[in-house]
């Protein structure tokens, strides 16, 4: 993994992250301040929070490709490519592969929704976002060498199931999301980063 990638990684709150080195990557951009212009826009599911068509709109041009699932992509204009679980594509030069993402022990996001997780690959180092998802069996096979994980319970896994994710994935860095908005708090993310003590690197990125 190249390291440098790291700080390149910025948490806009709740799941949004922008990767901004060299093609501008957001995903699940919601709440976020206009920022800039995006190349590729990554969208788990349909929900509210993270279809969000209005901040969509602050960072697309006609040049910019999202991708997500069918039920998104019916509120979004633009170029917009729809995926399943289990494909990959390669746009300008980067290689997502989409994974399923769906809760164990509720339902607010059902397996058969096939909503979205991603594995976005940037020069080599993957990078595992999770998209609203409990720790399921399929994370096992998951390949990353950093993982973006919600741990704030209600919708998704709590900060312990987060931690059994981690230890299942094995990347070099976790980085705790899904806190700070609708549900969880910073405690969460510190619980996460507290279990993992010693165990695996844990970042905890101020939003920006």
């Amino acid at each position: 993994m190249d390291r440098a990638i790291l700080k390149y990684i910025k948490w806009l709150g709740h799941d949004s992250f922008c990767i901004d080195g060299g093609i501008t990557i957001y995903i699940d951009p919601f709440q976020i301040q206009s920022g800039k212009k995006a190349d590729l826009v990554l969208i788990t599911h349909e929900h509210y929070d993270h279809c969000s068509p209005e901040d969509v709109a602050k960072i697309r041009t006609d040049e910019t490709v999202i991708i997500t699932e069918q039920k998104s992509a019916e509120k979004l204009e633009g170029h917009v490519q729809v995926m399943k679980p289990g494909e990959s594509t390669t746009v300008k030069g980067i290689t997502v592969e989409t994974v399923v993402s769906y809760n164990t022990n509720k339902k607010f996001h059902p397996r058969e929704n096939s909503w979205l997780g991603f594995i976005i690959d940037i020069d080599g180092t993957r990078i595992y976002h999770a998209g609203d998802a409990d720790f399921i069996p399929e994370m096992k096979d998951i390949k990353a060498d950093i993982a973006l994980l919600p741990v704030s319970g209600t919708y998704v896994m709590t900060a312990a199931e987060a931690v059994q994710a981690a230890l299942a994935i094995n990347p070099q860095v976790a980085i705790p999301m899904h806190y700070g908005a609708i549900v969880g708090s910073e405690k969460d993310a510190v619980d996460f980063k507290n279990a993992l003590e010693g165990k695996m690197e844990v970042l905890i990125l101020e939003k920006s």
